[in-house]
């Protein structure tokens, strides 16, 4: 039997649900259907939290909702929903799903995972079509009542994540539910139950499996939504990030001093930072610093067998970048910028008056400063390197030309043909120009002394 927690008794209000949502339940609700808030939603307000995304679910079909709604739009194959758009706001439709069997009606799975699920059922079975108890807590517009059939509620109150069903089989069918696991114990500051971590050792691999596009989501909600650092800690402590960030897991095991895990946690941190003051923020500089050990350390072992500064750097990251991309499909536009960042950091090492307004001026200089203040932990050299290049900001154009060092300005003056004279200092006398004779072309001996260069040319 469901537990039933009436209005009195629960802090969830319509106050906090947002106007889009409302029109959503109630126009479902005035059409005859049974709507209801679920997910997120619903356990982060009954927490006391504000969230910002709102999901519906309801015994009405994809069609009958956009028949409903003409600011609808259907979407998915794997999954069917309904989005009902209102302005920057967009709010999901999913209709309940049922339990069905392998082949009946729209469900597919290929070895253990499911690849398409459109078989609609009940309320009761679509409770257990979901992953986590806590997420499968249903307010209906009806009554305002919360509805808990699998034991949401005392998960809340016991602050910990139990999954729905068979653990192994459930993370068969979608191993990025592992992920999620993670992501929502570091958000929610709970624990995970043994019986749903236990598979992790055993179908961690399964990730390897997940559509690329769709382990980049997951990312992006791991580390982009002001509890980075949190779920970084979560994956590693879960054994979880080695199938995620290969490349980054070998380096951490090669830290010995702790400097990289200061770079990547300090990084972290301060997106949360950002993201809790409203900041923007860039996937491109997150996962330059999740990368970073092992683009250091390819970079280096190149530039030790001789291979040119630039291009190791170039080859470095081209490799990790490969293998990264195999796991998590990240966007051009940001792997573009991450190369660059890495590119830029052995540049601050140069103080010469043309390198230094060359990278002043250079677009991703700010990201490139930003990341080499992160490195200043790893030794006095850079940090005394990021003071600097701070300082170097403060200065106007005109005092910074002044106190670099850099060639001299030269002025070219022609040589006196009065004897003894003598060239000013810092001056450098210009060659006298051999005048060209004048005549056709067909004077082979002419033509021959006015092509060939004087010797003083290269001065």
């Amino acid at each position: 039997m469901p537990r039933i927690i009436p209005r009195a008794q629960h802090r969830v209000s319509r106050k906090e649900i947002s106007r889009g949502a409302l029109r959503v339940l109630y126009g479902l609700r005035d059409n005859g259907f049974r709507a209801c808030l679920v997910g997120g939603a619903v356990r982060d307000l009954l927490l006391g939290g504000h969230p910002k995304d709102f999901d519906i679910a309801t015994n009405a079909t994809p069609e009958e909702v956009k028949r409903i709604f003409r600011n609808c739009r259907l979407i998915g194959r794997r999954f069917r929903l309904a989005h009902v758009i209102f302005g920057p706001e967009i709010v999901e439709v999913a209709t309940f799903r049922g339990a069905g069997v392998e082949g009946e009606g729209d469900r597919h799975l290929i070895d253990g995972r499911i690849v398409r699920d459109n078989v609609w059922g009940t309320i009761e079975e679509d409770a257990l079509r979901r992953d986590f108890r806590v997420n499968a807590l249903y307010y209906d517009i009806a009554d305002f009542r919360v509805i808990d059939f699998v034991g949401g509620i005392e998960d809340l109150e016991q602050r910990r994540l139990h999954l729905i069903g068979d653990p192994e089989q459930r993370y068969r069918e979608d191993p990025v539910r592992m992920l999620r696991a993670a992501r929502l114990a570091a958000k929610l500051d709970f624990n995970i139950d043994p019986t749903a971590s236990q598979p992790f050792t055993s179908l961690g691999h399964l990730l390897g499996e997940a559509p690329p596009a769709r382990l980049f989501d997951e990312t992006m909600k791991m580390f982009m939504a002001g509890h980075g650092l949190a779920s970084f800690r979560k994956l590693e402590n879960c054994g979880l990030l080695k199938h995620l960030f290969p490349g980054t897991a070998r380096a951490l095991a090669r830290d010995e001093h702790g400097a990289l895990r200061s770079l990547v946690e300090s990084g972290l941190a301060g997106t949360d930072a950002r993201v809790a003051q409203d900041k923007p923020v860039t996937p491109a500089f997150l996962f330059a610093v999740l990368l970073w050990g092992e683009v250091y350390s390819i970079a280096r072992g190149l530039q030790t067998e001789g291979v040119d500064r630039a291009l190791a750097w170039q080859r470095a990251a081209h490799k990790v970048m490969a293998e990264q991309t195999e796991r998590v499909a990240i966007p051009r536009r940001f792997s573009y910028a991450m190369e660059e960042i890495w590119a830029l950091q052995p540049r601050f090492a140069e103080h010469t008056r043309k390198r230094v307004f060359r990278l002043l001026a250079h677009p991703r200089f700010r990201a490139a400063y930003d990341f080499l203040l992160l490195r200043a932990a790893e030794s006095e050299e850079l940090r005394e390197r990021g003071e600097w290049w701070t300082r170097v900001q403060e200065l106007g154009p005109e005092q910074l030309a002044q106190e670099l060092p850099g060639t001299p300005k030269v002025k070219i003056v022609e040589k006196s043909t009065e004897a003894g004279a003598e060239e000013p200092a810092n001056e450098i006398a210009a060659p006298r120009k051999k005048r060209r004779r004048r005549g056709g072309r067909g004077r082979g001996k002419a033509k021959s002394d006015s092509a060939a260069p004087s010797d003083d040319a290269s001065v």
